[in-house]
C-alpha cells in the first residue's frame, strides 16, 4: 500500500464550485484501470450536533451536506463515515431534542457508518441504543425512527450477556468487492463520562479487540479493511496537514495493530490531520463539521485489496448552495429552539445578580457553581467554581418574556450562559485546589474570583504578596480541613478545564469525567429548588 497525497485536490473542487462548469452536476467516472475499482470514503469525526455553522463561513450541516454530495458526484463510488461524538456536547438546537436532529441530517446527507465516540454515551448506553433503533423520549420526537446507519462500538461489551453493545463492523460491498469498517470508542471512555452512562458494559483494548477481528474478517476473504475509531492524535510542529512530530494515544494503537487493516479514519482529539502511521494513513477532520476528509482508494478486483491513491482535508465553505433538505430541518428545529426558549424554567425571589461582595463572591456565581456540583455528584464532585467571565448577564425578578414576575424562562438562563460549555469533572490534589485559588491574583491588575460551590471555603488575605494569599489551612470542604497531598473530585466547565481565564492549573487534573451541557445543569437545579432567593455569601471571607 501507497500513499499519494494531492493538495490540488480541495482548491480544484472550489474551483470547480465556483465556475459552474458545463452549468450541470458532474457524473460519475470509474477511473479505476482494468482489474481494479475506484472507492472513495468520505469521512468526518467530532461533529457534536454542530447543525448550525460553528465558525464564521465554514461548517453547517447545510452546507456539509452540499460538499459531501458534490464528492459524491465525481466518484463512482463513495461510502461516508464518521469517527464518533456525532452527537453529545452539542448546542442547544440539537441537544434540547436529544440530539435526534443530528441523527437525522445525517440520515440525509447519507452517512453510512458512526464509530461510537465517548460524547454517545452522555445520555447513556440505553439512549445509544434508541439513537440506532428509534423509539419515542419525552422532548424528542415522536416519530423518531433512529439512524439508518450504524453505529459501531466493536470493543463495548455487555457484562451480563458478553455481546457487543452494537456491531463490531459492517462489510460493504463495492462492485462485489468487499470492504470491512470496523469500529470503536477508546477504551478509555469510562474514565471521561459519566460512570451511569457507561455502567453495565466493559471496554475492551482497542489493539486486541481489532486483531481478532481482522482474523474473523479475513476468514470471509476480506482483503479491505478500514479501521473507524474514536481515537487520535496531533501534530506537535507545523500545520496541522503537514504532520510534524505527529504524538497521541493513536500511533501506540495502529503500530501494533495487525498489517491487513489498510486506512485509520480518527477523532477525538478535534485537530485535522493527514498522517502516515507505520506506513498507513491515519485521518482526521478537525471538529464540528469544519471540514471533511476525502479519501481516495482503490480495490484490486483480484486480491480484494486496497490501496490508498490519495487523501485530502476539505474545508466546509459556504460558496456552495446549501442542501435544501437539510435547510429545511435546521430551520425547523431552530423555530422549535426558539419557542421552547419562552418555556419557564423556575423562579426567582429577588434579583440573582453578579455583584460582587467584599471578598469577591456573587449571587450568581454562587447559584451557578451549586446547579453544577448538583449535576456533576456521581462524577465524585465534592466541590464546583465558576468564573465570572462565564457569566453574561444577571437573572431578574422582572424581566423580559416572562408572563408573570419572578419566572425564568430558557431564553434568560441561555443569555446568562450562552457558551455551550460541558461540565468536567477532575481530580486535583488539595495543593493544586491552593495553587487554583492562588492564581486568582496571578499576572492580573484585579483579581478574578472563581464562585465555589456550598459547602467549600477559604479565606484570603489582603496584605499578603501574590502567591501567598490564600493559606491552605484555610480551605475547608464540607467542614473538613483540605490537605496537600488530599485528592478532591472538582467540577468546572471545558472552557476552564483546559486552563482558560488563566488557571492553568486546571489542564493538570486528573480522572477526568466530561458530562452535561452548563446551561442543562441550571436548567435543572431552578427546576428542582424554586423558588431561588438570594442568599448569604459566606464561602469566601476576606482578612487583613
Amino acid at each position: 500500500m501507497h500513499l499519494i497525497r494531492f493538495p490540488w485536490k480541495a482548491k480544484l473542487l472550489l474551483f470547480l464550485a465556483l465556475c459552474g462548469c458545463g452549468g450541470q452536476q458532474a457524473q460519475p467516472v470509474d477511473r479505476a484501470g482494468e482489474g481494479a475499482i475506484d472507492l472513495q470514503i468520505l469521512a468526518i469525526n467530532d461533529f457534536h450536533g454542530n447543525l448550525e455553522p460553528p465558525a464564521e463561513g465554514l461548517g453547517g450541516a447545510a452546507w456539509l451536506a452540499a460538499h459531501l454530495r458534490r464528492a459524491e458526484s465525481t466518484a463512482p463510488h463513495t461510502i461516508t463515515v464518521s469517527a464518533g461524538d456525532l452527537i453529545g456536547a452539542s448546542p442547544l438546537i440539537s441537544s434540547l431534542f436529544h440530539d435526534e436532529p443530528t441523527i437525522q441530517a445525517a440520515n440525509l446527507f447519507g452517512l453510512d457508518v458512526n464509530a461510537a465516540g465517548n460524547h454517545e454515551f452522555d445520555e447513556g448506553w440505553e439512549e445509544l441504543l434508541r439513537m440506532q433503533r428509534g423509539g419515542d423520549r419525552s422532548g424528542g420526537d415522536k416519530d423518531f425512527l433512529g439512524a439508518q446507519f450504524e453505529i459501531l462500538s466493536a470493543n463495548v461489551i455487555v457484562e451480563d450477556t458478553g455481546d457487543t453493545l452494537l456491531r463490531p463492523y459492517i462489510i460493504k460491498h463495492v462492485a462485489s468487492i468487499p470492504v470491512a469498517f470496523i469500529g470503536m470508542p477508546l477504551q478509555d471512555t469510562p474514565t471521561v463520562v459519566v460512570a451511569s452512562g457507561v455502567a453495565g458494559l466493559s471496554f475492551e483494548d482497542e489493539v486486541a479487540t481489532i486483531n481478532s477481528l481482522v482474523d474473523e474478517i479475513r476468514r470471509q476473504n476480506v482483503e479491505a479493511i478500514v479501521v473507524v475509531i474514536h481515537q487520535g492524535g496531533y501534530p506537535a510542529e507545523g500545520s496541522e496537514d503537514e504532520c510534524k512530530n505527529f504524538q497521541g494515544p493513536i500511533i501506540d494503537i495502529v503500530t501494533r495493530t495487525d498489517p491487513a487493516v489498510d486506512l485509520f479514519v480518527t477523532g477525538h482529539t478535534h485537530r485535522h490531520y493527514l498522517c502516515s502511521v507505520d506506513g498507513r494513513p491515519v485521518t482526521s477532520a478537525g471538529s464540528g463539521g469544519r471540514f471533511y476528509t476525502d479519501i481516495d482508494t482503490r480495490l484490486d478486483a483480484a486480491s480484494g485489496d486496497m490501496t490508498v491513491v490519495s487523501i485530502d482535508n476539505v474545508p466546509v465553505t459556504h460558496d456552495v448552495e446549501p442542501a435544501a433538505d437539510i435547510a429545511v430541518l435546521v430551520d425547523e428545529y431552530r423555530a422549535r429552539v426558539e419557542k421552547a426558549s419562552q418555556s419557564i424554567v423556575g423562579t426567582v425571589t429577588a434579583d440573582i445578580t453578579e455583584e460582587p461582595n467584599e471578598a469577591g463572591g456573587t449571587q450568581l456565581g454562587a447559584l451557578i457553581a451549586d446547579a453544577q456540583l448538583a449535576a456533576t455528584q456521581d462524577a465524585g464532585a465534592k466541590v464546583a467554581f465558576m468564573n465570572a467571565g462565564g457569566i453574561r448577564t444577571d437573572l431578574l425578578y422582572v424581566a423580559a418574556g416572562a408572563e408573570k414576575d419572578g419566572e425564568v424562562t430558557f431564553a434568560e438562563i441561555s443569555a446568562v450562559q450562552p457558551f455551550g460549555n460541558t461540565l468536567v469533572t477532575m481530580t486535583l490534589t488539595g495543593a493544586q485546589l491552593d495553587t487554583l485559588l492562588e492564581q486568582q491574583w496571578a499576572g492580573q491588575p484585579a483579581p478574578d474570583i472563581l464562585m465555589p460551590s456550598k459547602g467549600f471555603a477559604y479565606a484570603w488575605s489582603r496584605s499578603a504578596a501574590d502567591g501567598e494569599r490564600v493559606d491552605l489551612s484555610s480551605i475547608r470542604i464540607e467542614g473538613s480541613a483540605v490537605e496537600a497531598e488530599g485528592r478532591y473530585r472538582v467540577t468546572v466547565n471545558s472552557f476552564l478545564a483546559g486552563g482558560g481565564d488563566g488557571f492553568p492549573v486546571l489542564a493538570e487534573g486528573s480522572e477526568r469525567v466530561e458530562s452535561v451541557l452548563d446551561i442543562d445543569a441550571l436548567k435543572a437545579y431552578l427546576g428542582e429548588h424554586s423558588p431561588i432567593a438570594p442568599q448569604e455569601l459566606g464561602r469566601i471571607r476576606v482578612v487583613p
